[in-house]
């Protein structure tokens, strides 16, 4: 594939992210199309985004849970790119309006007081660097039709990033068993789905350990001050106006969102 359809790839995003419209899947209109190509169209994608004035926060890890990676056909995350566009705080209502085809996955995000540069870190090495954890909600959205997805798809569409809702609870994960504690993910009041941190890579400081030495493979540390999502630990949830979720994590506390609106596909 030459360099002139990879930057077409990540403009045709761009322009859906901007329009609120989906695309055919890359997979089949660039047939051939590579996991390497795909990282490098998610990086013009998100260089467009910052021309456009968002900044880079942080990462987010996706593909974690062996049942994702069956659907998927590979056997490893993917990671994309937080920008302050996508936050917001705990309890927020966000505005269905605003996503394509939005769900809703609870996980455990990681806020570094130090930076780390792979390659060669290990999950305590994570537990060293992190200030605090904290609960939050991944709106994962598509620009791709229906969400007809394969890998190539997703990471060049920046892992499926939508926006995420970051707990106020800060969490100290050296007094914290964040691969034994479980999470609960209520909808309106009533369980919807458990998780527990080890089905994220074991724990979710391997995720972030391995995020780390693949980035730094590439010669891109982590930064002090950014927020790592560390991979879902429910099932992809559904959000219509008026639904509100709830994810408790063991010995950690909350994590609250509403919804509004319609969204756009």
């Amino acid at each position: 594939m030459e360099q002139q359809q990879i930057q077409e790839i990540g403009e045709r995003l761009y322009d859906a992210y901007r329009s609120g419209t989906t695309i055919a899947p890359l997979t089949e209109s660039y047939s051939g199309i590579t996991l390497e190509q795909a990282y490098q169209a998610q990086l013009y994608f998100t260089e467009r985004r910052l021309a456009a004035g968002e900044k880079i926060i942080g990462k987010k890890i996706g593909v974690t849970s062996k049942a994702v990676q069956d659907m998927l056909g590979v056997y490893q995350p993917d990671f994309g790119q937080l920008t302050d566009a996508m936050i917001f705080p705990n309890g927020s209502t966000l505005d269905l309006s605003n996503l394509i085809q939005p769900k809703a996955e609870a996980e455990l995000a990681f806020v570094l007081k130090e930076d780390l540069v792979g390659p060669g870190i290990t999950a305590m090495d994570v537990i060293r660097a992190t200030d605090y954890v904290a609960p939050c909600f991944e709106i994962v959205d598509s620009r791709i039709d229906n969400w007809r997805i394969k890998i190539e798809d997703t990471v060049a569409d920046n892992a499926s990033c939508g926006v995420f809702v970051l707990g106020d609870i800060k969490g100290d994960p050296r007094s914290i068993d964040i691969t034994m504690a479980g999470m609960v993910l209520d909808k309106n009041g009533e369980l919807c789905c458990t998780g527990v941190g080890a089905a994220v890579q074991g724990g979710p400081a391997n995720a972030v350990a391995w995020l780390a030495n693949t980035l730094g493979s590439l010669g891109l540390p982590f930064k002090a001050g950014e927020i790592i999502l560390s991979g879902s630990q429910s099932r992809l949830v559904e959000v219509t106006d008026g639904d509100e979720l709830v994810c408790t994590v063991g010995g950690l506390g909350s994590c609250r969102v509403k919804f509004s609106g319609r969204s756009r596909a």
